[in-house]
């Protein structure tokens, strides 16, 4: 009996490498982790630049120039300097008026046109020719309705802004609303009908409480594009006191420097009030733009 110990095994080729390999079995992670790996890859997709926004609004001018991300001596002078030269209160007060003023409209024309169209089958062009008003650019637009408005007396007014912003968000609102309309049984119409109620009882008794959820959708919609236009914001309304708050923010930007910490800091109150009015009603808005989208 030998005591020697075992001599050693001769050692494992490089080309047998991947065959071994290959054989071995690696614990694959399961499907919810790789849905919260997409989720959370999603949610810093579209964070990332509102950090970054916030970032800056930190940083000092040379930090800015650097380029880099995270502020190395964080500063408030920026926040500081934004209320001292615009009322931002003032203008995002302004902004809300004019947002809610044309949503107002919007929904005042968008709703019976759909009722009609949907329900009574009339105007079936009028969809066509709704959409096709966005295949010219806004520009095209601007010497009409400035011209338009200075006849009317409400050239550089909130309430005229309001006027033209409900009437561009007109196809918006009819063709999200129009799936909505679908959904409601035209049963429920035709009885009440039979019953000798009129189109605009039944549109308010029986459409309208079941069209609830998508009236605030499209509410929410046309008050977030009211709220972020700039265009007709900038050219129809050149008062100082009525500016909104999407005009005031590019003023921020100089005929040689662009402030970006004092720009980043106006950004980031312009967008708090859409951000928190849109996580109020998110459970409305995403439920309404699915269902929308499903039909």
């Amino acid at each position: 009996m030998s005591y020697l110990p075992n001599p050693p095994t001769s050692p494992l080729p490089l080309w047998h490498l991947p065959l071994r390999l290959h054989k071995l079995r690696f614990p694959m992670p399961p499907l919810r982790a790789w849905l919260w790996a997409a989720m959370a890859a999603v949610l810093v997709f579209f964070m990332l630049p509102i950090a970054f926004l916030a970032a800056t609004s930190f940083k000092t001018r040379d930090e800015v120039l650097s380029g880099q991300f995270l502020p190395l001596h964080p500063t408030l002078a920026n926040w500081s300097k934004v209320f001292e030269i615009a009322p931002l209160h003032l203008h995002l007060l302004n902004s809300l008026a004019v947002a809610v003023l044309s949503v107002a409209i919007t929904l005042a024309i968008a709703v019976p046109a759909v009722y009609a169209v949907v329900k009574l089958q009339r105007g079936r062009w009028l969809a066509g020719a709704l959409l096709s008003s966005y295949v010219a650019p806004p520009v095209v637009a601007l010497l009409p309705l400035f011209f338009l408005l200075r006849w009317l007396g409400l050239n550089n007014s909130l309430v005229g802004l309001g006027l033209v912003h409900g009437l561009v968000n007109v196809p918006v609102a009819f063709w999200l609303l129009r799936s909505f309309f679908k959904q409601i049984p035209l049963a429920l119409d035709e009885a009440a009908w039979l019953d000798g109620v009129g189109y605009w009882k039944t549109l308010w008794r029986i459409n309208l409480p079941l069209l609830w959820p998508g009236l605030v959708s499209t509410a929410l919609v046309c008050l977030i594009l009211s709220y972020n236009e700039f265009l007709l914001a900038s050219v129809l309304n050149s008062r100082p006191d009525l500016r909104s708050i999407t005009v005031a923010i590019s003023l921020f930007q100089g005929e040689r420097i662009v402030n970006f910490g004092q720009m980043a800091a106006a950004s980031l109150v312009g967008i708090a009030p859409v951000y928190l009015l849109a996580l109020a009603f998110q459970k409305n808005l995403i439920g309404g733009l699915s269902a929308s989208a499903g039909r």
